[in-house]
């Protein structure tokens, strides 16, 4: 019989968690002490994100690798986001007590590869009991004296641009929806997102004036930065590229337009931010422009307000 979570008990789950970890010279308390502490060389962005159970992921759909991956990721995104450079994580793990130990010495693998892709490090966290597994993350990036883009700083004249996927993950889902398991792309690209990791800090460095981390759609992202800027964002579909296993999923699940994947599908945390024409660094994707509002602030698609699918809501 497996062991699980229980048989395991709460200091032997940690063990199994925080095995193999090294700490780099910024951090003096690792894991095992009631805080971590860490000395980074600016100001520190610091932001929260919560996976749960049969609302962000499922058992049946993802492994435990995948995630640890996705948790650390989509966490991970936000500091991207403000320009900062990803310092480490803590993690908060609620688990039944019947689970299998496996599943969280996987997910905990997941989530240090993930946090070593970024160049983050695990700083410890907090195990407790749950009816459903429960990931919190809570990460750091040092803003090395970069002042931190915000959503607020679009200008009309910019050109809008993003790196990264769209709506991919939103195909994924579509596709697991419907007890499939193909195309392999878009399944991939749900259960482990792959958030451009170092180009929050050139987007900064270039220059970016606003940006965010596309993790509940397209246009209800960049509708967050249209509303904090007070402007208007328009969004060329001529400039936004639908690949070949999004067209398969559109036309397999009743022949729909697989741009409404792009524009109203979140998870693949792309980075979006606003820049003047001349500033948008090698590798970005430029997909629109920001003007000044005529009326309320809005995001429109080729001219027009869109009457898709408004995004991921919580509630």
């Amino acid at each position: 019989m497996a062991e699980s979570v229980s048989s395991l008990g709460e200091f032997g789950l940690i063990s199994t968690i925080v095995s193999g970890l090294t700490m780099p010279a910024t951090v003096s308390v690792g894991p095992g002490d009631d805080c971590a502490v860490f000395s980074p060389r600016g100001d520190v962005a610091v932001s929260t994100d919560a996976m749960i159970e049969e609302v962000h992921f499922r058992r049946n759909w993802s492994s435990a690798h995948d995630v640890g991956r996705k948790a650390v990721a989509s966490a991970m995104a936000d500091v991207e986001a403000m320009g900062a450079t990803p310092l480490g994580l803590v993690v908060s793990l609620s688990v039944p007590a019947d689970l299998e130990a496996a599943w969280v010495t996987d997910a905990s693998r997941g989530v240090k590869e993930e946090a070593a892709l970024c160049g983050a490090v695990l700083l410890g966290g907090d195990v407790t009991r749950g009816d459903k597994i429960g990931i919190v993350c809570t990460v750091f990036g040092d803003q090395k004296g970069r002042p931190p883009v915000l959503r607020s700083g679009a200008r009309p004249g910019d050109v809008v641009a993003y790196i990264g996927r769209l709506g991919m993950a939103a195909a994924g889902l579509a596709v697991l929806s419907r007890g499939f398991r193909s195309p392999g792309a878009v399944v991939r690209a749900h259960r482990v997102p792959e958030p451009p990791y170092g180009q929050g800090a050139v987007a900064a460095v270039a220059g970016a004036s606003a940006m965010i981390d596309c993790s509940d759609g397209l246009v209800a992202d960049l509708g967050h930065v249209a509303r904090a800027s007070g402007v208007t964002i328009d969004l060329d579909t001529a400039d936004l590229e639908v690949s070949e296993p999004q067209r398969t999923v559109a036309a397999a699940i009743g022949g729909g337009d697989p741009m409404g994947y792009i524009l109203g599908g979140g998870d693949d945390h792309a980075l979006l931010a606003t820049f003047a024409a001349a500033d948008v660094p090698e590798g970005w994707t430029v997909i629109g422009r920001v003007s000044e509002p005529d009326g309320e602030p809005q995001v429109l698609v080729d001219g027009e307000p869109w009457s898709g699918d408004g995004g991921w809501r919580h509630f």
